[in-house]
């Protein structure tokens, strides 16, 4: 890297500082964790992006918020460890090995599992690091040393130990269950990964006749291929106007096989009949139903989503063919009653969206209630908190409701089940070592079970496996629990609340304090982004155009707790000009410094108005910063820099610190204005050093402020060794309030910007005369003006003057000579007499009931708002043609 530049080139451009600084900070090593440090720690675990994943707008927003949070703390002093990874992503991963295959003309079976699965691991190592380095481009500041992957040996071996310790311990079983299938996928999925979408259908009403007598029973229904493995009706136990039917039997349509009408609480009398048909192995209520009441559960659709041999007629066709020639068939046979539209929910696989198929089959399972009955103590405990407090109960609802979780995936990438399955006994051995022989009969006739893990049961356990459990190791005892997650709230169940489960029972402890969900981020008219709807704004094109800068900030000041972001690149740009200010404001700081910017003093008797102001400002910014920083209020904070940096420092202090800079207020004033500058860009650049590393770093050494990084610098406090009376706040926002005025005046008068005004007078009210008489060269420096005078307290007003009444007294601009007046007083009458119009039109609106009654609230008050502003426009009308006509 080139040696720091004490001086800056005309314009910011980004690309040449990111990769010049990134590349710096990691041959310094300054990400890196040090569990020897004798500093208190700091540690998150990142999110683990899908080793398939690209960086998308939320991958940069929760990893912009990490890395805020990290360079926060190394500068208040902590030992942090942000510890990066990857998720094998077990699904989304095969489909895209299998997709390239596919364009080869292969398929996986044509290669086999271990070809397959070598396949694979050759993808990752090809592809795998690429979201590594986007995350790189951001800025992330992870120590990448300790980089980990779902599926690398030491990961590999946690899983193990979970699974068989859970297993000894009775939470994992293998049973039949109805699970949620992908037919395309060809794997069970866990109602998370299901995503249900309300779709059109029909609900076709279905007579299912009595065996021995005339009639039978309607049922409603909205999958009648299902009717083929019927086993039963059921009714409400509550259900009076059908409980006269409990005990007798009916006939299943089209097969004609006799299956009993009975109760169950399960059954909503008010949908359809009340009359409800028991599929157990097609749906997961009916499933439950039959098992209460040891009914058969009969398969009629199997693992491809085709009708197999037990629906007879059917076999080989397509659910959804098969649903079309049943209704045929129900007709025909004058069972098919009626058929209404219907509106309902339908599963779909989250991956490949193909519509899911409730399937009995043997998967194996965690038994979550026992492990979440914990979790929901721990928060309630205070052990763990949410931040924004709403998901809380959020996160109880679902732990409270919690079903066994399906751990099992019929695929071939990803941690494959340590369960060895006899052939002689039967007896299933589970072990972290494979094993040579079944350990109940000694038969050496034992094969693994075909299936692999969830990928989110290896995601559950990365807060301590990637800190060396089952091993002891220093970086567990130092940095578990975690100090802070950050993540977004659709994950909660898929991810927080496992990492809670199973963080307190493998480690007796929470694997995390404070959990900080944050929203979407969505396009300017707050529509989720999707490559479908064409609105997705890709982070990399940011990145290329305005710089990895501008995107965190504008990601960071976007975020409000509980508000999604919505996100423009009209907003960037917005970002990207404030670097720019920023840039330009330390070019004229940095010229004006004359090469000295390290220990310089404060003289605090030489110390203006606007010195004053700008040092207690830049204290009341530290403290407000370091507290939204501390909160998790990113969006507060960045805006209350942004702020402070362009409305305060550069609109106000800058151009009053002029005069000095030049050398026109004596050597003393310069020196102590060049001492309050390098305190105030000091302090700047470490606040906004969180949001914005790159150009501060490259500023900070532009400034020569010290060799070390912005990164090893202690986080700025308020104070120093200059006492600032608090009164000045106060007379610099009259002083403010007076330049403001003047300038509106000019603006009134329609003077040219440079165009320098002759005279303004002030009648000032009492105590204010000093303030002004001191800084009246800056008023003059700052409106433009030749001369300021002070008129005796009631003096007759000035004619020929614009003027403007503010608390501290009347200011007149004088403009005889500058403007036509009588061409002005004829411009101001014709205003006034368009502006009484429109405020009796205003007012004629606001006196009508009907219009008050029926209008929105956010109407009426903007009628009200107009007339308000209407009056006050009125008044300095008729200030102006006062004075203007005063003397004629």
């Amino acid at each position: 890297m080139s040696e720091p530049s004490g001086s800056l080139g005309k314009s910011y451009d980004p690309r040449p500082i990111e990769d010049k600084w990134y590349a710096w900070w990691l041959e310094r090593g300054l990400f890196e964790g040090n569990p020897g440090a004798g500093k208190p720690p700091f540690s998150i675990v990142i999110p683990p992006p899908n080793v398939t994943g690209s960086l998308h707008m939320g991958h940069a927003l929760n990893n912009t918020l990490q890395d805020i949070q990290c360079r926060f703390k190394r500068m208040n002093g902590y030992d942090v460890l942000w510890l990066p990874g990857t998720d094998h992503a077990g699904i989304a991963t095969q489909n895209v090995v299998e997709r390239n295959l596919a364009s080869q003309g292969i398929s996986r079976h044509d290669l086999g599992r271990e070809a397959f699965v070598e396949k694979v691991w050759e993808w990752k190592e090809q592809y795998g690091n690429r979201i590594v380095n986007q995350l790189k481009k951001l800025g992330a500041s992870c120590d990448w040393r300790r980089e980990r992957f779902t599926m690398d040996e030491g990961l590999s071996r946690a899983v193990r130990a979970v699974f068989v310790r859970l297993y000894k311990e009775g939470l994992i079983y293998k049973g039949k269950y109805i699970i949620n299938w992908c037919p395309r996928c060809q794997t069970a999925l866990s109602d998370l990964e299901v995503e249900h979408q309300e779709s059109g259908g029909n609900l076709y009403h279905v007579l299912y006749r009595f065996p021995d007598a005339e009639g039978g029973v309607t049922v409603a229904t909205t999958r009648p291929e299902t009717i083929l493995g019927d086993v039963a009706i059921a009714i409400h136990p509550r259900d009076e106007k059908n409980r006269h039917l409990v005990g007798r039997v009916v006939l299943v349509p089209l097969v004609g096989r006799e299956i009993p009408i009975i109760e169950d609480p399960m059954v909503d009398p008010e949908f359809g009949t009340g009359c409800v048909k028991i599929t157990p192995a097609h749906d997961p209520n009916d499933f439950l139903v039959g098992q209460r009441h040891g009914l058969e559960s009969i398969q009629v659709i199997d693992s491809e989503g085709r009708m197999n041999q037990a629906a007879g007629k059917y076999f080989g066709m397509d659910r959804f063919e098969a649903r079309k020639a049943v209704l045929k068939d129900l007709d025909s046979q004058g069972c098919l009653l009626q058929v209404e539209e219907h509106l309902h929910s339908v599963g779909h696989c989250y991956r490949c969206r193909t519509v899911v198929e409730p399937y009995l089959s043997e998967q194996w399972f965690v038994r979550a209630k026992p492990l979440a009955e914990a979790g929901v103590e721990a928060v309630r405990a205070g052990r763990i908190r949410f931040v924004p407090e709403q998901w809380t109960g959020t996160y109880y609802q679902w732990m409270e409701e919690i079903r066994d979780w399906c751990i099992s995936r019929q695929l071939w990438w990803g941690h494959r089940i340590p369960a060895w399955t006899c052939s002689v006994c039967g007896h299933i051995t589970v072990s972290e070592a494979d094993p040579d022989i079944c350990e109940s009969c000694g038969s050496t006739a034992i094969h693994q079970d075909e299936d692999v893990l969830d990928t989110w049961f290896s995601s559950a356990l990365w807060p301590f496996s990637t800190l060396g459990w089952p091993d002891p190791t220093p970086e567990l005892a130092r940095y578990y629990p975690t100090s802070l997650l950050v993540t977004g709230f659709d994950i909660i169940f898929f991810w927080v609340a496992r990492m809670i489960m199973m963080g307190l029972h493998f480690m007796g402890e929470v694997p995390f304090r404070d959990t900080y969900i944050h929203a979407l981020v969505r396009d300017e008219s707050g529509q989720k982004m999707s490559k479908s709807k064409g609105n997705v704004i890709d982070p990399l094109d940011i990145i290329d155009e305005y710089g990895a800068d501008a995107l965190r900030l504008t990601l960071a000041a976007l975020t409000v707790q509980g508000r999604d972001i919505l996100l423009s690149t009209n907003r960037i740009e917005t970002f990207r000009f404030f670097l720019n200010k920023l840039w330009n404001a330390s070019r004229l700081a940095l010229s004006s410094l004359e090469g000295k910017t390290r220990d310089r003093e404060i003289d605090p008797l030489s110390l203006r108005l606007h010195d004053r102001w700008i040092l207690t400002r830049l204290d009341e910014v530290i403290l407000e910063t370091t507290r939204d920083l501390e909160g998790y209020f990113f969006g507060e904070a960045a805006k209350l820099l942004y702020d402070f940096v362009w409305g305060e420092l550069c609109d106000w202090y800058l151009e009053m610190a002029k005069p000095a800079l030049r050398g026109e207020e004596g050597e003393r004033r310069k020196e102590t204005t060049q001492a309050v500058l390098c305190r105030v860009f000091e302090s700047v650049l470490k606040l906004l050093h969180p949001f914005i590393p790159f150009l501060t770093e490259e500023l900070w050494h532009a400034f020569r402020f010290s060799e070390r990084s912005l990164q090893e610098e202690e986080w700025p406090k308020p104070g120093g060794k200059v006492a600032v009376p608090p009164v000045c706040l106060e007379e610099m926002s009259a002083f403010q309030e007076a330049v403001r005025a003047i300038r509106n005046l000019r603006a009134e008068a329609r003077l040219n910007p440079q165009q320098t005004a002759p005279l303004v007078r002030a009648d000032l009210k009492e105590g204010l005369e000093l303030l002004f008489r001191e800084n009246s060269d800056l008023l003059r420096l700052l409106c433009r003006i030749e001369r300021f005078e002070i008129t005796p307290a009631n003096a007759p007003s000035p004619g020929k003057c614009l003027s403007a009444v503010l608390p501290q007294g009347s200011f007149y601009l004088e403009v005889e000579g500058l403007i036509d007046i009588e061409a002005e007083i004829g411009r101001l009458n014709q205003e006034m007499e368009k502006l009484e119009a429109d405020l009796n039109r205003f007012r004629a609106k606001l006196a009508n009931s009907q219009f008050l009654k029926n209008a929105p609230a956010e109407i009426v008050e903007k009628e009200k708002e107009r007339l308000r502003e209407g009056e006050t426009r009125l008044l300095r009308i008729r200030d102006n043609l006062q004075s203007l006509s005063a003397g004629e």
